[in-house]
């Protein structure tokens, strides 16, 4: 049995964590203040804390470095509802092991506090960073990229290689820059480059110097960036290998080796496994870099943050304005318009509309119409097959809304979310069933349900035969 100290001021969450770990077999003490934290403590230090962020009197994360010198051995996993980049750079610069964005899955919860049990006393504290830098900005609220400023966080204060992959315009290089700016390197340069733009017969000398200093030189003391690095030709790709083992390089025409101070980011949109399986990447090259690796997901697979996204967008927008007027707004229905959009271009394409619908709206209101209209890659076969397929979902709900309006806008009460939730969530609960061969542990898994909840589900919709 071990000893978990939840700290939280939220009755319900305290409560229902508790109940959860002590069916686990845990001994679970509740505080609800940084102060009774300490007091617990002090009185019988815990195996583990749950440690929420904004708690009265005083943040939570501030107080982890005092928790863990009263209970050393215990790893903290802070909760919070406000998850951002600068939560996680401060939770792991803190020393804590974990943390979880709330409403979080209970499951969840399970697994974290048995990992960190396992791995109680092995947890290493970061250092934190002597002054706050200023850092290029990432913005997204929902899970994916929850995940991603936890990884960035992680990654940040070390010096290995690290492997950016996602499509085009997903924010790549915005990733790579706030690394470097989270990092012990920050006060070095950041060199960028895209070894696709480059002649192949001239990537060696840009890396790594000819008649001038290459890269890796430029760079120094900071961040090499190398976009595209797919695109790297075979024989420099062994002398790109060799620079990362050996930390050191040798210039074009040169027998001396120069010592390579410089951390190594690269980026793909590529399948470098498939590269690899193609012969036209070294495995050697892609083992090393992908020892640390961050996927940025496409923009339609995060539509929670299309919102703040566009009005960073329009703000920087009119910032740059040599006479800048009152910040135009963001219609509705316009915003509306953004979310129905499968965005195949990902961020770098809605900065873009934002830009053009600011500049057709001549400082006014953004609305639909002012949005660029859609591209063949928009709307045609070229499109990601998810993508594709929610443009098809939205276009057959805007339909179905037309009629049901017709059939039921009479009645007392139409009740149209009601009967649109059902026809979907019937047909999504079939789907899934004839995908798994009825295999309702399966189905309940793959729909993120609980095996109970799809069975009242089934019988409430008449599916439970």
């Amino acid at each position: 049995m071990s000893e978990i100290l939840i700290v939280d001021d939220e009755p319900a969450i305290g409560w229902s964590l508790r109940e959860l770990l002590t069916d686990e077999g845990h001994a679970v003490t509740l505080a609800t203040t940084v102060a009774d934290a300490i007091a617990a403590c002090r009185r019988r230090p815990p195996d583990t804390i749950l440690l929420d962020v904004r708690l009265p009197g005083r943040d939570g994360i501030s107080a982890i470095p005092e928790l863990r010198a009263l209970a050393p051995s215990a790893p903290v996993i802070v909760m919070t509802a406000f998850g951002d980049l600068d939560t996680a750079v401060r939770t792991v610069a803190a020393g804590a092991f974990d943390y979880l964005i709330k409403p979080f899955d209970l499951e969840q919860v399970t697994a974290v506090v048995a990992r960190a049990l396992a791995d109680r006393g092995h947890a290493a504290a970061a250092v934190a960073p002597s002054e706050e830098a200023a850092a290029p900005q990432l913005i997204g609220s929902g899970p994916r990229m929850q995940a991603i400023f936890k990884h960035i966080a992680l990654v940040a204060n070390t010096d290995l290689p690290v492997l950016v992959s996602g499509a085009a315009g997903t924010g790549k290089e915005l990733v790579a820059r706030t690394i470097h700016a989270h990092g012990g390197r920050r006060a070095g340069p950041f060199v960028a480059t895209s070894l696709a733009a480059l002649a192949p017969g001239a990537v060696e000398g840009e890396l790594f110097g000819h008649t001038r200093p290459g890269l890796f030189e430029l760079a120094a003391g900071g961040t090499l960036f190398l976009d595209e690095i797919g695109a790297t030709p075979l024989d420099v790709q062994a002398k790109l290998l060799r620079t990362l083992e050996t930390a050191a390089f040798t210039r074009l025409g040169s027998a001396a080796p120069t010592a390579a101070d410089v951390r190594v980011i690269a980026a793909t949109d590529q399948d470098l496994a498939a590269a690899v399986g193609a012969g036209t990447f070294r495995a050697d090259l892609y083992e090393r870099l992908r020892v640390l690796s961050i996927d940025v997901p496409p923009l339609a697979a995060r539509p929670e943050d299309i919102e703040p996204l566009a009005r960073h967008f329009l703000a920087r927008h009119s910032g740059r304005q040599p006479q800048p007027a009152a910040r135009p707004a963001i219609a509705t229905e316009c915003f509306q318009a953004l979310r129905d959009h499968p965005w195949p271009g990902n961020v770098r394409e809605l900065k873009h509309a934002i830009e053009y619908a600011a500049v057709i709206a001549r400082g006014g209101t953004l609305r639909p119409e002012h949005l660029p209209a859609p591209t063949a890659a928009a709307t045609g076969t070229t499109a990601a097959p998810l993508a594709a397929a929610t443009a098809a979902l939205t276009a057959a709900t805007k339909e179905w809304a037309a009629a049901a309006r017709h059939e039921f806008g009479e009645l007392a009460e139409p009740d149209l979310h009601h009967r649109a939730s059902t026809a979907v969530e019937a047909a999504l609960l079939r789907e899934v069933l004839a995908h798994t061969g009825g295999n309702r542990t399966a189905a309940a898994k793959l729909l993120g349900l609980d095996r109970a909840t799809l069975r009242t589900k089934l019988r409430h919709l008449g599916l439970d035969d």
